[in-house]
């Protein structure tokens, strides 16, 4: 997912559970839908960012290694862009993710 294109807010924002809650009908269940698509973000974010600065990586010991300008700039680019949290959050507000839960599913089933 391109991370750069996300609309999320850099900071914390306020929300109404209740009204979140709506898709799921379930204030807990939808902070767990969340939390793992936040997850998975981060997980995605940090594979991307080590492939990048595995581009910068050399067997030089300690004391030769110098800041490389490129490596910086990438970095503060990761650090700038909003965390996993508020991208899943505004993914889940704007109806961008697909769950179930295979437990209501068995009920359903069984009915």
């Amino acid at each position: 997912m391109d991370y750069k294109k996300t609309n999320a807010p850099l900071n914390t924002v306020t929300r109404d559970m209740i009204a979140m809650a709506e898709q799921t009908g379930n204030v807990y269940e939808t902070v767990c839908i969340i939390g793992k698509r936040a997850n998975q973000i981060a997980v995605d974010m940090k594979k991307e960012l080590e492939k990048k600065l595995q581009e910068f990586a050399s067997t030089d010991t300690m004391e030769e290694v110098s800041e490389n300008r490129e490596q910086i700039e990438i970095s503060k680019f990761y650090e700038k862009l909003p965390k996993p949290t508020l991208i899943a959050t505004q993914e889940y507000v704007e109806h961008k993710l697909y769950f179930t839960n295979p437990a209501k599913e068995r009920d359903h089933l069984s009915d």
